[in-house]
């Protein structure tokens, strides 16, 4: 369905219960809500699913602003307020979708339930991690910056949540791909190490690794991510888990 909303042209489908937990999908860099297509049926049997596409991307149209994080957290706010959804939300960010969801918490906290990284990008990833990866994998990170704002923006995304990180008491889940593509065993136990740091930065932080997975978790263990995030949801609403 396309919404109208202030700043542009958005589609976007609910799925699942109108009285249900909500949660929100929000896809990597240059994604589009497809990404999500495998599990979000699953979900919907325990939450109110959102998924969406972000500005100039799938079916929602482009917009002349900058393609930074809080431009994008601006926008997925007008989105929420002009579908009426009801808050708290989950919300789910996948890669480069972690800065965001990340980043919308920091500014509305008020608005979040609890927050879902799915291998996620960490903010001092350019500076922590990349320089150990070979010269090949530098030159190809760098030039897909095409369908979403630049290099330059997608840097300052970075340093956006390094300056104004989520509240350390937002309850949040870390889930990490054990087996990336182009990863030698060093790299990996780097990445798995990243991942464990982001899940320190809140109070009430998990982590789980998915031993076998590449980096779309979703894609590769649909089962096993739904029955985490379906976990956490029921831990938030105070009930069994672990199941």
């Amino acid at each position: 369905m396309i919404y109208e909303t202030n700043l542009g042209r958005r589609y976007a489908q609910t799925a699942g219960p109108e009285e249900g937990t909500v949660v929100v999908l929000e896809a990597g860099y240059g994604n589009d809500s497809d990404v999500w297509s495998g599990v979000a049926g699953l979900l919907a049997k325990e939450a109110r699913v959102i998924t969406y596409d972000r500005a100039g991307i799938g079916r929602s149209e482009a917009v002349k602003s900058r393609r930074t994080s809080g431009e994008m957290v601006e926008e997925l706010a007008e989105l929420l307020r002009e579908m009426d959804v009801k808050t708290p939300y989950v919300l789910v960010g996948h890669s480069f979708g972690g800065i965001n969801v990340r980043l919308f918490a920091a500014r509305y906290p008020e608005k979040v339930a609890g927050l879902v990284l799915v291998d996620a990008t960490p903010e001092m990833y350019q500076e922590e991690f990349l320089p150990h990866m070979p010269p090949a994998f530098r030159d190809a990170y760098f030039k897909q910056f095409t369908r979403e704002g630049n290099a330059d923006e997608f840097r300052e995304s970075l340093e956006q949540i390094r300056s104004n990180p989520q509240p350390p008491d937002i309850p949040l889940l870390v889930l990490c791909a054990g087996r990336k593509d182009h990863y030698s065993i060093e790299t990996q136990e780097r990445w798995n190490r990243l991942q464990r740091e982001l899940a320190l930065t809140s109070t009430r932080g998990e982590f789980i690794l998915f031993q076998e997975s590449a980096h779309f978790i979703q894609h590769d263990a649909p089962d096993e991510f739904v029955r985490a995030v379906g976990n956490f949801i029921k831990k938030l609403r105070g009930g069994n888990h672990d199941e």
